[in-house]
């Protein structure tokens, strides 16, 4: 039991730290962090996006989002387009600066994306995500006390 909990938790340490690592190398060069560039990605995405959605695609909370989008928007990767509403609820678009760089993430992301899982076959991909989604809503479930 304890050396399935040791490569549980060891492992998806390893893989978000590598991950957020990978992200703040290749972005150094334009001063973008981890949170930054996934709104930059999932505005590239679906544009219009407001601070709530992204908290949501992004796993990350409102502060971290919030700051983000403040980053983001003072070095002009985005606008946000209503001013009189309220900024959580209100809609963010990439400028052209942003969308270029946007572009760039989401290659970056589909190749390396092909680097990681060269080495499995589509049914293990798939059979993955499946596995991994299900802990995640596990872990929600005993998080929120559902089980």
């Amino acid at each position: 039991m304890n050396k399935r909990f040791e490569t549980f938790t060891v492992l998806i340490n390893r893989i978000n730290r590598n991950i957020r690592k990978i992200k703040n190398q290749e972005m150094a060069e334009y001063n973008l962090r981890s949170a930054h560039i996934s709104c930059l990605y999932y505005l590239y995405q679906s544009e219009g996006l407001t601070a709530t959605d992204l908290c949501e695609r992004c796993g990350e909370d409102k502060a971290t989002i919030s700051r983000s989008l403040d980053y983001l928007e003072k070095n002009s990767y985005l606008i946000c387009e209503a001013k009189s509403a309220k900024r959580y609820k209100s809609p963010f678009s990439l400028t052209g600066k942003g969308a270029e760089i946007a572009e760039k993430i989401a290659d970056k992301i589909a190749f390396f994306f092909e680097q990681v899982s060269a080495d499995l076959s589509e049914e293990e991909r798939l059979q993955f995500y499946h596995s991994l989604s299900l802990i995640s809503k596990n872990l929600d479930n005993i998080v929120n006390k559902k089980v």
